[in-house]
């Protein structure tokens, strides 16, 4: 018997921003990701971009309730939910802090690698990560 979902994977994860300007600018135009779709649906687009090095892609999904923009920088909970994988701390560090990333903290080592927790515009918590 075979598992189930056996080829399945997450291919996506939606990230609330207050406009979709404001998340094109921070992720595609100063940190680089890639913009991998932008399709007018009429009252809304569907948008999703992804870093340079790939993975799962980040669906850019505009606040349009109160409920909604509540949630911006807060879909983690005040955890760190995203994750940011690198080869070279350094170079991505510096880049993130020139584009306006905010670290919490000072770069650290831990038994898995090198980290440092930031937020983007939006208040949400990644990790930049050098694994070991």
């Amino acid at each position: 018997m075979s598992a189930p979902l056996s080829d399945a994977r997450i291919a996506a994860l939606a990230l609330i921003v207050p406009d979709y300007a404001a998340g094109l600018e921070f992720y595609v135009h100063r940190l680089g990701f890639r913009l991998i779709e932008d399709v007018d649906q009429g009252r809304k687009r569907w948008i999703t971009v992804a870093p340079p090095g790939g993975g799962p892609v980040l669906v850019l999904a505009r606040a349009d309730t109160e409920e909604q923009r509540a949630a911006i920088g807060r879909q983690g909970a005040g955890r760190v939910w995203l994750f940011l994988e690198t080869g070279d701390f350094a170079r991505d560090h510096a880049a993130l802090l020139a584009a306006g990333a905010i670290f919490e903290d000072a770069p650290r080592a831990e038994p898995y690698g090198t980290v440092a927790v930031w937020r983007d515009p939006f208040g949400n918590r990644w990790d930049l990560l050098e694994r070991r």
